[in-house]
């Protein structure tokens, strides 16, 4: 795949995304996928190895927590090789009556038209301050 592809990829993923729609972004994972959240001395901080243990472990319990659909506009996504980093900006309120807009970078990996690995970098003292940590699996 080219710059251009993975770009116009990206482009729509998010474009879905600042919709309220996921489903472009959940269908470009990998069944191998693996996301990352940097979050040093959390709970957040960890690996989710799999696109079902994403779904189930990471997406089901946060996604618990919102009352309106959340929300991902792209501010800019760049392009080397295999990698896509995307700079973007969630917006959602949590069933707490809470805003949560977050700033991102995502690096991510591709296989072909697949991410198979996602490294998200975030504000995360504004986790600490509106979520609730995500459950460890046993």
């Amino acid at each position: 795949m080219d710059s251009e592809h993975y770009r116009a990829q990206f482009r729509g993923i998010f474009d879905a995304l600042a919709d309220g729609d996921s489903r472009p972004f959940v269908a470009a994972m990998a069944d191998d996928f693996t996301w990352t959240m940097r979050a040093a001395d959390s709970p957040w901080g960890r690996s989710w190895r799999g696109k079902r243990a994403v779904r189930e472990e990471l997406f089901a319990p946060l996604f618990a927590q919102f009352a309106t659909p959340y929300r991902n506009h792209a501010h800019r996504i760049l392009v080397d090789g295999d990698t896509v980093v995307v700079l973007c900006r969630g917006d959602v309120v949590t069933r707490a009556g809470r805003p949560y807009c977050n700033e991102y970078c995502f690096v991510i990996r591709m296989r072909g038209s697949q991410m198979i690995e996602l490294v998200e970098y975030l504000d995360t003292a504004l986790v600490h301050a509106v979520l609730t940590p995500p459950v460890l699996a046993a």
